[in-house]
């Protein structure tokens, strides 16, 4: 991290915050709320971590609304709408600058003559780039990546290393795709027949749209036919499937270890958690938000939150996960009324 010297009324200046505290207490750097000293500024995020605060030796903590009135005792707060918007903002302040890369091709890349390179294209050691690919300008494609025949990789798009992009596949500009990416590898498609499972071509291409980040070792499959598609502004974490003739819509995030089987189409800005699954050719409506490890069968219509496997309302999810205490109950209730019975009787 760099060393910057802000004080507290600069940066809730800076983060549109307000001070409670001295408002010319002084940092220069930023931390961990656990690992904070006093120079550096730190975040509590919800009031279930106040306990946070009275542990960490922090000279200056953002924290949300529900904690403006908590007793500053010498320390400095600034109250914010989004904390982990304005800790985010302040994280790229005091970041070191990633490592340059200078424009170029590698001796040991082994560049097509018929690929088409831009201006400022950084192509790293061991890349492979194939007859007919395209890269635009500012594109930077690390080493050991692939590039296969008549793939497009747009302007300002980083590949780092290791990232296989296969035939005809398309990314668009100002994407992030981190090692060990593949994108465009055959869907998974098998027939049964008189000898075996017998391989349905897979025939189509991925487009990738803008602004996309994808994280590492994920696998984004072709089409059996058409296009798979990642709309503009989706993010994918680490280790995620897309299947063949997937459409994510924008704005979407696909959390680690997630999967889309074939043919199922996201709406505009859904969330889907860590290791959630949806079913083939299904469709999950704009804004809808899928629990962690929940299973979704049927279509969902916009702005469904569910949770469970299979997955359902949170109002039905909980109420069924009441209902074996509700039973016991009403048990210890039978045979109380049942013990009740046999005492009249005698």
């Amino acid at each position: 991290m760099k060393q910057i010297t802000m004080t507290a009324e600069k940066i809730a200046e800076f983060v549109k915050g307000t001070v409670c505290g001295d408002p010319q207490r002084v940092i220069t750097g930023i931390a961990g709320i656990k690992e904070a000293a006093s120079e550096h500024l730190s975040f509590v995020g919800s009031k279930k971590y106040e306990d946070q605060l009275n542990t960490t030796a922090a000279g200056i903590i953002l924290v949300c609304k529900d904690l403006a009135n908590v007793s500053t005792d010498g320390r400095t707060l600034i109250v914010c709408d989004n904390v982990d918007l304005a800790f985010a903002k302040l994280t790229a302040m005091f970041a070191e600058e990633p490592p340059a890369f200078v424009p170029g091709i590698h001796p040991s890349a082994v560049v097509d003559s018929s690929a088409v390179i831009g201006q400022n294209v950084s192509i790293g050691a061991n890349a492979v780039v194939e007859a007919g690919a395209v890269i635009a300008d500012n594109a930077v494609i690390s080493a050991l990546c692939y590039i296969g025949h008549d793939a497009k990789i747009g302007s300002n798009t980083i590949l780092y290393p290791n990232v296989t992009v296969m035939y005809r596949c398309e990314i668009g500009a100002k994407c992030i795709i981190h090692p060990g990416v593949v994108i465009g590898a055959d869907g998974f498609g098998f027939i049964p027949g008189p000898q075996g499972l017998v391989k349905v071509p897979q025939t189509g291409i991925v487009v990738i749209g803008n602004d996309v980040e994808i994280g590492a070792n994920t696998t984004i499959d072709r089409a059996r036919f058409g296009k798979t598609v990642i709309k503009d502004n989706v993010k994918i974490d680490d280790q995620v499937m897309v299947a063949h003739n997937v459409a994510v819509g924008e704005s979407s995030i696909l959390v680690a270890q997630c999967g889309i089987a074939g043919s199922a189409e996201l709406g505009r800005g859904v969330i889907l958690a860590g290791k959630a699954g949806v079913n083939g050719h299904i469709t999950i409506g704009d804004g809808c938000q899928i629990a962690g490890t929940s299973s979704v069968a049927k279509s969902l219509p916009p702005g469904q939150i569910v949770i469970g496997t299979p997955a359902e309302s949170q109002r039905d999810f909980l109420g069924r996960l009441a209902l074996p205490k509700k039973f016991q109950k009403l048990d210890a209730k039978v045979k109380e009324l049942e013990a009740k019975l046999k005492e009249l009787a005698k």
